[in-house]
């Protein structure tokens, strides 16, 4: 059954992540230019106030946070301090999902405000800053993660209503032969952000489709939960034995949000998450 985890007003609430040192999860809302952050077992909350959109926030390695945010990909220090690791501001253009990953590295997207297709990227940035593009020619870049293996990874580009699986080179963690794992059929929504479980599944929001899905490492969808608000945005497995999906939720552009809009809700027990890495810079 969902509950609600902290009844919000985010206008873009977005990218949960579960972050096992500080027991807490974290989750941005993007037009609000807000980090959040939610401890269950408290109840405790903070928010922290970006100067820009923030698209994702994402745990370090050494304590802070790193961002996406519009002008480029910055990190907050344990202190709160900020300092920008790569700052490529492109006029009209925003940093969107994120997601670390299993060596360390942040898989940052990037959008136009008008959602024009080729003004999006997904760019690697390493550690020490380094950034590398490595896919262009994005419309909305969104849900990225990884097998359990770490031989594959998922990408969505949500105007596709795709749900894309890229092999990776062993020796160097390339992705290649990028194909649709799944397509979101007309009506159902769009595909947002995603989650991979331990089962290798792949969990995925339906904006505009009041849902999520989990699909079988074969495409073949497997299960639906049917959400009480209509644009579900990313989902992320949380608490102690990460079991409990975490659902991030918008009420922007609705005329008439259901009351749950912008909220994070969860469904405690849904299944077994994988750990999440920190970003290693």
């Amino acid at each position: 059954m969902t509950e609600v985890a902290v009844r919000a007003y985010a206008e873009l609430g977005e990218g949960p992540t579960w972050d096992p040192a500080a027991g807490r999860l974290v989750w941005v809302d993007v037009l609000g230019s807000r980090v959040h952050t939610y401890d269950p077992a408290s109840g405790r909350r903070t928010v922290l106030a970006t100067e820009q959109h923030v698209g994702a926030a994402k745990p370090r390695a050494n304590g802070g946070l790193v961002v996406n945010l519009r002008d480029g990909v910055g990190a907050y220090g344990p202190a709160g301090d900020f300092s920008w690791l790569h700052r490529d501001p492109v006029p009209d253009r925003r940093g969107n999902d994120a997601a670390v990953a299993p060596d360390g590295s942040l898989w940052a997207g990037t959008m136009r405000y008008d959602e024009a297709p080729g003004g999006g990227t997904l760019s690697r940035v390493a550690p020490d800053g380094t950034v590398r593009t490595v896919i262009d020619d994005v419309a909305v870049s969104n849900g990225t993660g990884w097998s359990p293996d770490g031989r594959r990874m998922y990408y969505i580009d949500s105007p596709t209503r795709r749900i894309d699986v890229l092999d990776l080179d062993p020796g160097t963690g390339e992705p290649t032969a990028r194909r649709p794992l799944a397509v979101i059929e007309e009506g159902a929504g769009f595909p947002d952000g995603l989650a991979v479980d331990a089962d290798g599944c792949v969990w995925v929001a339906l904006w505009d489709g009041g849902a999520l899905r989990r699909y079988t490492p074969s495409g073949a969808l497997d299960r639906v939960l049917t959400l009480p608000v209509r644009r579900p945005t990313a989902c992320a497995f949380g608490g102690r034995d990460l079991t409990d999906l975490y659902v991030t939720t918008a009420r922007t552009g609705l005329d008439r949000p259901h009351p749950l809009s912008g909220s994070l809700l969860v469904v405690p027990g849904l299944g077994q998450g994988l750990p999440q890495p920190p970003f290693a810079g």
